[in-house]
């Protein structure tokens, strides 16, 4: 064989004394090259983590799903800064499931078997996720949950865990009606819409009712088609309750609001509200305006000084200035941090196990508290927050056609749980509406 000829160029360079490589010190750099290449991370980039997910993009939860997602992705942004999972860069992999329940089983065996993902999240909400959990369980994966209720309750997946702060099922109407009995109330109305969502939330209420003493006076579950409130809230007025729980849909919350600003629902009604969804959101909120005033009702997180954890204030600056961009729910308190949040719990407990092996994971999400933007999470044998942190906070002093007042605190005191409580409920619920 020819030794290489010793040609001299501009490009070339020196090593050892004085000299340019000679043929015996290419192959020996060849031969440590081939090594180097076959030592993990020593070579071209390693392929992506990738968590797959269904998300509404559009249909009815589009407005929740856009929020949740965006907070997922400044999370997926953050990891990614800091080095990514493993030494490697996290992808997203989602697809719009369009609200639909019929869509999700479908997604998530694409998921699985085409996209080859290495963990799943949940779709935002019940109905979408209620489909999917057998197929989770029948594979063995873990899934982390996204605002759904009680979805695992009849599947008993033992790799399931909510990012919601729910807790035990019964802490919505626990909350609220030992308010209402605090303040002197003593018996109750339920208004539900006859959706599954609803009827779960009404169930637990009848349930804690009855472990309080306080008696059902009137409890009628509506069709999801209602539009106009004014007969059944003059019905509610009659049978004369002091408490009122209410379990609602985004339009069907606010035209019970509406009904009740001009019928009213008398002087003897303690508290009004518990479980209406879409008073959470921006755009309802600001059109609602005044007619909040008095009402209780759940949410998640809210601009109170008890709320605010290690990376909080961060986050609500990087979400405010992506929200414009992405035109999704300008405030985001009720989804977008419990979607980092989701990631921060599988960031932690893949740096803590090296693994992204699905039992060791789900083994120490199960056994550890874990420190999040939303604050500890502790887990329940169901996979559930082992306590709750859903909030019951009353509108105080809201005025109409501002977006802003809501960035502040003040306009949703929280009366419940204890822990992050920032006020005292204001009562009668008529006198409440006016301050």
């Amino acid at each position: 064989m020819r030794a290489l000829p010793n040609i001299k160029t501009k490009h070339q360079k020196h090593y050892g004394v004085g000299g340019v490589m000679k043929r015996r010190e290419v192959i020996g750099w060849a031969a440590a090259a081939m090594v180097l290449a076959m030592m993990p991370g020593a070579s071209a980039e390693e392929p992506p983590i990738k968590i797959g997910m269904s998300m509404p993009q559009t249909g009815g939860l589009a407005g929740g799903g856009k929020a949740s997602l965006l907070g997922i992705e400044i999370w997926r942004d953050d990891v990614n800064a800091r080095g990514g999972l493993l030494g490697r860069k996290v992808e997203l992999v989602v697809y719009d499931d369009k609200s639909s329940a019929s869509e999700t089983p479908a997604l998530y065996a694409k998921l699985l078997d085409i996209d080859k993902v290495d963990l799943l999240f949940a779709p935002y909400a019940t109905v979408p996720t209620a489909p999917i959990m057998p197929l989770v369980k029948q594979r063995g994966m873990l899934l982390m949950g996204n605002f759904s209720f009680q979805v695992n309750s009849k599947v008993h997946h033992d790799m399931w865990f909510n990012n919601a702060p729910w807790g035990p099922a019964d802490s919505w109407a626990t909350g609220f009606l030992t308010l209402g009995q605090k303040a002197g109330g003593k018996t109750v109305a339920i208004l539900s819409a006859d959706q599954e969502f609803a009827q779960n939330i009404a169930t637990t209420a009848r349930d804690v009712a009855k472990k309080l003493n306080l008696p059902v006076v009137f409890d009628q579950a509506y069709p999801p088609s209602t539009a106009e409130f004014s007969s059944i809230i003059r019905a509610l007025d009659a049978a004369k309750p002091d408490i009122v729980f209410v379990a609602s849909y985004p339009p069907d919350s606010a035209a019970i609001l509406r009904a009740v600003n001009e019928i009213g629902v008398g002087d003897n009604v303690k508290i009004f509200g518990g479980a209406m969804v879409g008073l959470q959101f921006a755009a309802v909120m600001e059109n609602l305006g005044s007619l909040l005033n008095g009402v209780v009702n759940y949410n998640t997180w809210l601009p109170e000084p008890s709320m605010y954890f290690d990376g909080t204030k961060e986050f609500f600056e990087k979400y405010s200035k992506r929200a414009v961009e992405a035109k999704v729910d300008p405030l985001g308190y009720y989804l977008a941090p419990y979607g980092y949040a989701m990631g921060q719990l599988i960031e932690e407990a893949v740096n803590a196990t090296k693994s992204l092996d699905q039992k060791a994971l789900a083994k120490y999400l199960r056994e550890n508290t874990h420190k999040t933007i939303v604050g500890p999470i502790t887990y329940a044998e169901d996979g559930e927050w082992k306590e709750s942190a859903t909030l019951e906070a009353q509108f105080r002093g809201v005025k109409d056609k501002n977006m802003d007042q809501f960035r502040s605190a003040g306009k949703q005191v929280i009366l419940f749980p204890d822990r992050l409580k920032t006020g005292d409920l204001i009562t009668p619920f008529e006198d409440a509406r006016n301050k």
